[in-house]
Formats: C-alpha cells, sequence, structure tokens
C-alpha cells in the first residue's frame, strides 16, 4: 500500500512541497521564492504561471530528495495562501490577468461604496466576513470590469474563478475538476458559511455570476487524481492556510486558539459548532469541514507580521538578512519607547482600516536603528494582544494558551515578548511546518494511514512553552502606548 503523503503549500511569498511518511513525518521538502509584483501603491499581484510551474517544480524535486516514486505516494495535500484571486480561460486554462494578492487594496473604493449603502450587514449575516477589498469578492469584480471582453466570457461560462487551490487543482486534473474546500469558499465573501452554498443575492451584488464559481466540498476528500509526476496521484485533501494550521496544531476542541506569523499574522479560535457573530469586527469562520460537518472559528488577520521585517531589509536596508532583525532589536536603548504602526497596506483586525498607512511614534534623537527593529518585532505582539482582547469580548470560551507557529516563531526574544504583552502561555511545537503538516493530515485522513482527529492531537509535541515576566503595570503601560500609536495612525475614526 503506497505510504507516502505530498503536502503542496503554496504560500504569499514561496511555493514549497513537503513529503512525509505514514507518521506524518517529513522527509524532504523543496521551496522556491515567489516574487511579488506591484503595479501601484496598495496593489499586490502574482505570477500564475510562476505559481503553477514552481509547484510542479518542488514536487518533482521533493519526491528525488525523499527517493520516493509516485507509485509510492497515497495522497497530496493542498494548502494556500487565502482570499488570493485567479481568473482563468475553461478552454485553455491560461489566465486573464495576474492573481491579485490577498493584500491588495485597489478595490477599497468599490467596498467603500457598499458599506456606505448599508450593505455591509447582508455580507456579514452571510458570510461572517466585513466589506473589506482582503477577501476575493470585490477582486473577483474587478477582473470582471477591468479586463477586456472579461465579464461577456464570464456570462457565457467561458471562465473559471478559484482561489490558488482551485486554480492548482484545475491544472493538476488537467482541467478536469473545478473544486474548492468550504474554508477557501468561506473567504471569498460570496459563500454562506450557515447553508453550505453560494450566496446568489451576495454574487449579484457583487457582480459575479454563479457560472464563474467552484464546487465546493469537505477538507478531507477526493478531489481528482494528478498524472504529472510519473504515476496517477491521488489529491485527498484541501483547505486554506490558517486552517490547515489550526488542523496541524490540533486546535480541534472549543476554546483552543492558534496564531501563524508569516507574511502576517492570522490567529484563529475554534468555536465548535457555535457560529459565533463578532461584535468587535472579528471574522466569523469555517475553520474546517468533515463528512459534511462545519465547525466554527473566530479569526482575527494582521496583514504585517513578518513583512515588517523584510520592510526592514528591503525597504530600510538596515539589515542584510531578515534573521538579523533579532540581534538589532536586542541593541535597543531600554529607555526608547519607540511604536512602529505596520499599516503598509491598511489595518486588519479590529480597525479594518484600508486607507491607513504605516507610521513611527516615539522617536528621539537618540533613536536608530536598532530601537525601529524592536519596535517592527514588538508591533507583532501589540497587533496580537489587539485580536486577542477583540475574541475574548466576543466569546467568553477563550483559553489562556496560545499554540504559534510561522517563521518568526524561531525567534525566542519575540515570542517572549508575545507572552509578556498577552499575559498567557505560548506554545511551540516541535513540528514547526504546521500548515504543511495540516494538509498532509488532511490527504492522510481520506486514504486511511492518519487516526481521527483526537488520534491526530494526542501526536502534538511541544518545543517550548514561553510564560509571562512582565509586571501588570508595566504590561498596561506599553499596550495604552501601543493604542494611541494607532489611534493616530487610523483614517476612518
Amino acid at each position: 500500500m503506497p505510504a507516502a503523503l505530498i503536502a503542496i503549500d503554496q504560500g504569499t511569498t514561496s511555493t514549497r512541497a513537503i513529503v512525509f511518511d505514514a507518521s506524518l513525518t517529513p522527509l524532504a521538502s523543496a521551496q522556491q521564492e515567489l516574487r511579488q509584483i506591484y503595479p501601484a501603491p496598495g496593489e499586490v499581484e502574482h505570477d500564475p504561471e510562476e505559481i503553477w510551474t514552481a509547484t510542479v517544480a518542488t514536487v518533482r524535486e521533493a519526491l528525488a530528495k525523499a527517493r520516493i516514486d509516485a507509485r509510492d505516494v497515497a495522497g497530496i495535500g493542498i494548502t494556500n495562501q487565502r482570499e488570493t484571486t485567479l481568473v482563468w480561460e475553461r478552454a485553455t486554462g491560461k489566465p486573464i490577468h495576474n492573481a491579485i494578492v490577498w493584500q491588495d487594496r485597489r478595490t477599497a473604493g468599490l467596498c467603500e461604496r457598499l458599506r456606505a449603502a448599508g450593505h455591509e450587514a447582508e455580507v456579514a449575516a452571510s458570510t461572517g466576513l466585513l466589506l473589506d477589498p482582503y477577501f476575493s469578492a470585490s477582486k473577483i469584480a474587478w477582473l470582471l470590469d477591468n479586463v477586456a471582453g472579461a465579464r461577456a466570457k464570464a456570462e457565457a461560462g467561458q471562465l473559471a474563478f478559484g482561489t490558488v487551490d482551485s486554480f492548482l487543482l484545475w491544472r493538476l486534473t488537467g482541467g478536469k475538476v473545478h473544486a474548492t474546500d468550504a474554508t477557501n469558499a468561506a473567504r471569498t465573501a460570496l459563500f454562506d458559511i450557515g447553508k453550505g452554498e453560494w450566496d446568489e443575492g451576495l454574487c449579484r451584488l457583487f457582480g459575479v455570476p454563479t457560472a464563474l464559481l467552484p464546487q465546493v466540498r469537505d477538507c478531507a476528500g477526493e478531489f481528482g487524481v494528478t498524472g504529472l509526476f510519473g504515476a496517477p496521484i491521488r489529491i485527498l485533501g484541501m483547505a486554506g492556510d490558517q486552517q490547515a494550521a489550526t488542523i496541524g496544531q490540533g486546535c480541534f476542541q472549543p476554546g483552543m486558539m492558534k496564531s501563524t506569523y508569516g507574511t502576517g499574522c492570522f490567529m484563529v479560535l475554534n468555536t465548535g459548532p457555535a457560529r459565533v457573530a463578532s461584535r468587535h469586527r472579528l471574522l466569523t469562520t469555517i475553520a474546517y469541514q468533515l463528512d459534511g460537518k462545519r465547525t466554527y472559528a473566530l479569526e482575527g488577520a494582521i496583514f504585517i507580521a513578518g513583512a515588517a521585517v523584510q520592510w526592514l531589509r528591503d525597504g530600510l536596508k538596515i539589515i542584510a538578512t531578515s534573521s538579523e532583525v533579532g540581534a538589532l532589536a536586542a541593541r535597543a536603548d531600554p529607555a526608547e519607547q519607540v511604536y512602529l504602526v505596520p499599516a503598509f497596506v491598511g489595518l486588519g483586525a479590529p480597525y479594518w482600516d484600508a486607507s491607513a498607512r504605516g507610521a513611527i511614534f516615539g522617536l528621539t534623537r537618540n533613536s536608530g536603528a536598532a530601537e525601529i527593529a524592536r519596535a517592527a518585532l514588538e508591533a507583532v505582539g501589540y497587533q496580537t494582544r489587539d485580536l486577542l482582547e477583540a475574541m475574548r469580548g466576543d466569546w467568553d470560551g477563550a483559553g489562556t494558551v496560545l499554540r504559534v507557529d510561522g517563521g518568526m516563531t524561531a525567534s525566542e526574544p519575540c515570542m517572549q515578548f508575545l507572552a509578556d504583552i498577552l499575559a498567557v502561555l505560548v506554545d511551540r511545537p516541535v513540528v514547526m511546518e504546521t500548515t504543511a503538516l495540516g494538509a498532509a493530515y488532511l490527504a492522510g485522513r481520506t486514504a486511511g494511514l492518519c487516526p481521527g482527529l483526537d488520534g491526530f492531537a494526542a501526536q502534538w509535541r511541544l518545543d517550548r512553552r514561553f510564560t509571562p515576566r512582565m509586571q501588570a503595570d508595566a504590561r498596561a503601560r506599553r499596550y495604552d502606548g501601543w493604542k494611541d500609536a494607532v489611534s493616530r495612525t487610523l483614517t476612518a475614526r
């Protein structure tokens, strides 16, 4: 019986493939960076063909490194950057435009007009989301209205829409399958998360023909077969990256929460079968859907986390590599209190101010590169505190332990500050590739290689627990300073 699993992890800044054995131990991986395209301020795109060629290349490389034949692979699980929007021709599979990335803000005007017309409550009631350029619906509308002939072709059924998972599935299956999973569908602002189906009223509101939309399936199941790697391999799992990380962290019980620190930061709180409506501008979303049953979550999205470190490297050029930021920040003067509000593409939860832009506060004549570097790292903790406060205000079932993953969690000073400013325990797992692990588990569950949720959760292992050390008065003083800095940045007051 085939005993290996492949996770395709297509993210915002890179594409990876990881080969796991049947016990979900990583055997080999391959990764390629993804070029970021910035056509104008606030606009972010990816080249779909770069995504596709990197996906195929990394899978082949990972298989070769693991010395695994495609015949020994029980299944593929796909996880992906969510909300990023592609539209392609059904006849050729060719995209009509670059992918519009989740960070892109070009549709802020459309979202504001719909909000002013009173439609946000309608969107929230059906989808659990807000009217914001972050989500796919307004991006689809922009493509149909700005690519010559696109709207007519869409209405004639000649085009297909998908988030990255759906596009990869289409290409992997040679155009035979146009589908997505419930977690990705839930991020489009077109999907009724209570009924589990596309909302025709919202499709009309955004001007999106339903003929564009993929079929929606469970996160674990038969998605199709690919023959690109030497032998047929079944595609057996699919979930958006933050939901895959929630699964990979074993957050299956209501009250469990995880936070992933990559390009942005995404905090997810499992609320079980209860769909909790947020009063603090968080998102109500689907954590996962298995065997036709949906588990819900509250989610807070921070647009800029690790990307702030990239800005220090590529924009300010005060570090040569991202790994240098910790040492630079450690040299900061403790007497200086500098705040960086990294609203480079607006502010996400709980503010949702698409027009806000980044700012630095508290500079003195003594402030320098070290203080700015420390402020960039601390901004991650402050923004996470914003999310935790909102979650506790929405639902009293939030726990006191936060499981973390993502590249920034390798920084122990950063994680200690996170525990300090949140006043909760911060748990870092042994297996850090939780997003890919979640995707592999979904495929393995369908293939019969992996245990049920309880059995998988029991395999989670702790690497290090960070315990709060900061005094309560210092915590309150520093967080008050952050809130003041944010208030000065907001445009939507």
